[in-house]
């Protein structure tokens, strides 16, 4: 797979916050542009689970951002809910690929029933128009017929990728931070992002012990 150039993440009020911040933190690392979107319940989330509060403007962000990692100068742009003149909100400039995470279930719906209400929104709709990766990230519990009709509805198309925030357990975490790195791979992987987050299955490993 080819390594995207550019990737828009977009962050959600859903629970799982550091997913999304441990994926920007990679993709921010990685040679790829990255354009960030997030909604304002995404703000109250940072705030509970991370504890941390990210400022109402989306420059503000970006500057802030940029202070935690220096290395992301002119890799890094962030958006507000109504930017309409970013990169993402058009099919003339569309990212190489989308990461919703984590996904809301109300805007799992708005995705999958064309709604472009919000930058985010329009961002995912752009994405499957123009046959670019969409990956989304779910983090709810337990799912209702609709969440999982909507997300069979997104997964019958051949560029979106429902990947559900379920760490696995076989590579023996050790840690809450090994459990969101499962997690985070996964999406990498999803979208040609090269990562070391954890081994690969089949390969040695001082960690894995299976007894015969």
């Amino acid at each position: 797979m080819t390594p995207p150039r550019t990737v828009t993440l977009a962050l959600t009020g859903a629970s799982g916050m550091p997913y999304g911040l441990r994926l920007l933190e990679c993709l921010l690392a990685s040679s790829a542009t990255t354009y960030l979107l997030y909604s304002q319940a995404a703000q109250v989330v940072i705030r509970q689970e991370i504890g941390e509060t990210w400022p109402s403007r989306a420059k503000d962000v970006e500057a802030m951002l940029l202070q935690c990692y220096p290395e992301a100068a002119g890799k890094l742009r962030v958006f507000g809910r109504e930017e309409w003149f970013a990169p993402v909100a058009s099919g003339s400039n569309p990212a190489d690929a989308m990461v919703i995470c984590p996904c809301t279930m109300g805007t799992l719906a708005a995705v999958a029933t064309g709604m472009s209400d919000s930058l985010i929104e329009r961002a995912a709709d752009v994405a499957i128009k123009e046959g670019r990766k969409l990956v989304i990230v779910p983090r709810e519990a337990p799912f209702s017929a609709l969440h999982l009709e909507n997300m069979l509805k997104l997964a019958r198309m051949n560029n979106v990728c429902i990947l559900p925030a379920n760490p696995g357990f076989y590579h023996h975490p050790q840690s809450v931070g090994d459990l969101v790195d499962f997690v985070v791979a996964r999406v990498l992987d999803q979208i040609g992002v090269a990562h070391t987050l954890m081994e690969r299955w089949g390969e040695p490993s001082a960690k894995t012990e299976f007894s015969s």
